[in-house]
């Protein structure tokens, strides 16, 4: 299986939203709703895009996951209810996602990994990224591929565990 992380071009606008409504659906079935029905979409992949910060997981070439990772830091993340670990520059990872039909593959920590490789190229040593109070599978996931718990930030007026790992 050969797994890559690409930028995301405008050709991949629909796996990469149909990707999204996937990791939407997976959250209703584990009871908790992070993204409601309109957030994230393809208009969000598009603007994802345009500023270079959409990434698509492909597997021996198709497209199986979704990542945002951004250089450009999060207002969100500005506050917090505990503390960052450092005040190093930071790449943000959100909207991670995976097409239904590569569950139980271990993508996650490709992708963890892949994404890591990418921040560390770019000069950043540090990653940060929050998650929903019921996402337990995502927490677990985190947690697996080195990320503490700093705290608790508020996104889109939701508290959210937050995350960082120093690479």
């Amino acid at each position: 299986m050969n797994i890559t992380l690409e930028k995301a071009s405008i050709q991949d606008i629909s796996a990469c939203a149909a990707i999204l409504d996937s990791g939407r659906a997976l959250q209703r079935e584990q009871g908790f709703v992070q993204w409601p029905d309109d957030y994230p979409n393809a208009d969000s992949v598009f603007e994802d895009i345009k500023a270079g910060n959409a990434h698509v997981l492909k597997v021996d070439g198709e497209p199986a996951g979704y990542l945002y990772i951004s250089f450009g830091g999060d207002p969100a993340y500005n506050v917090i209810k505990g503390a960052w670990r450092t005040q190093e520059p930071y790449a943000v990872i959100h909207r991670v996602a995976f097409d239904g039909r590569y569950r139980g593959l271990g993508l996650s920590a490709a992708a963890f990994s892949l994404a890591e490789k990418f921040i560390l190229s770019h000069g950043v040593r540090t990653v940060r990224i929050d998650t929903h109070h019921q996402n337990k599978r995502m927490q677990h996931v985190l947690t697996k591929n080195g990320y503490v718990l700093c705290g608790e930030v508020q996104m889109r007026g939701e508290p959210r565990l937050a995350y960082d790992k120093l690479l």
